[in-house]
Parts: structure tokens; sequence; C-alpha cells
């Protein structure tokens, strides 16, 4: 059961992660549409949203490992 547990739980992370990362990038992509002299500034704020959602996201992966290693 704990491998179990370990792979939904990595599973919902990194589907938490990408819908994360997808919203990230339609909003930039709108607010360079909308007004593009913006690009570059909607463009490095999105790049750090981005690595700080994947940081989410090993966080994640490192509980499911720390699950699977750890076990009794």
């Amino acid at each position: 059961m704990e491998y179990i547990g370990a792979g939904v739980g990595l599973g919902l992370a990194v589907l938490a992660a990408a819908f994360g990362i997808g919203k990230i990038g339609a909003a930039a992509l709108e607010a360079t549409g909308r007004q593009p002299e913006v690009a570059g500034a909607a463009r490095i704020t999105m790049i750090i949203a981005a690595a700080l959602v994947e940081g989410a996201a090993m966080f994640g992966l490192v509980i499911a490992l720390l699950m699977i290693v750890l076990k009794k």
C-alpha cells in the first residue's frame, strides 16, 4: 500500500504542477497579446513563477521517495 500511496501522491503533485505551469504560460501569453511592450517582463515573471511551481513538485517527489525508502 505504501507504493500505491507514494505513486498516487507523486502523480497528483506532478499533475498539479503541470496544470499550474500551463495556467502561468497562458496568462503570460495573454498579457503579451494585450500589451506587446511588456513581453520581456512577462516572460521573466513567467519563468520565475514556473520555477517556483516546479520546486513544489520536487517537494512532492522527495516526499514520495521518502515514503518508499523509509517504510517500515
